[in-house]
């Protein structure tokens, strides 16, 4: 992705999942803003792109962060959510047995204290994939990889939800869900 592109993307991701008022933005109870007026409201900000530019950071995004409605005119991030404005409404599935989650080693005494929390955000974000996770938790510094036990969890009455870019969330993660992943 050029630099271009990554700083649209960094620029969407800070309006869509946390401060769309920053530049006057409202976004529905689903996360969608209309376009035009993102792209009107980010220009009076300073951030000028077009919706050619748009589309091309949606269909790029190796995260697949952003969705476009199916009628063309709004936009969403797909997951990621602290502002209060947004609250979607994701339909609970089953999980596959287990999933991951990468992380800093310098969170993991916390994490086995108090489980995986979703700190500023609507969800705790984990994965079917080592490697994204992996890619993730190096985002954080030094990475740990830990297993989070699905099945036990979403038999215990624990709910899951995948989000538009195929990312599972969930509410929180017991401590007593979580493993430490080996190779072996």
């Amino acid at each position: 992705m050029s630099k271009q592109l990554t700083e649209l993307s960094k620029f969407l991701s800070y309006i869509l999942r946390h401060e769309p008022q920053s530049i006057g933005l409202q976004l529905d109870a689903e996360g969608w803003a209309s376009i035009g007026e993102l792209i009107s409201l980010a220009t009076k900000a300073g951030k000028q792109f077009d919706r050619e530019l748009l589309q091309r950071v949606v269909d790029t995004s190796d995260k697949k962060r952003f969705t476009i409605s199916g009628d063309g005119l709004s936009i969403r991030a797909a997951q990621g959510h602290s502002s209060e404005q947004v609250s979607i409404d994701y339909k609970a599935i089953t999980p596959p047995a287990v999933l991951y989650h990468g992380t800093a080693t310098r969170f993991v005494e916390s994490i086995r204290a108090q489980g995986l929390l979703p700190g500023q955000r609507h969800y705790v974000h984990l994965s079917e994939s080592v490697e994204t996770a992996s890619q993730v938790g190096e985002r954080y510094g030094k990475l740990h990889l830990l297993v989070v036990d699905c099945a036990r969890m979403s038999a215990a009455g624990h709910e899951f939800y995948m989000a538009d870019n195929n990312v599972w969330l969930t509410k929180q993660v017991p401590a007593e869900y979580i493993s430490d992943y080996t190779t072996n």
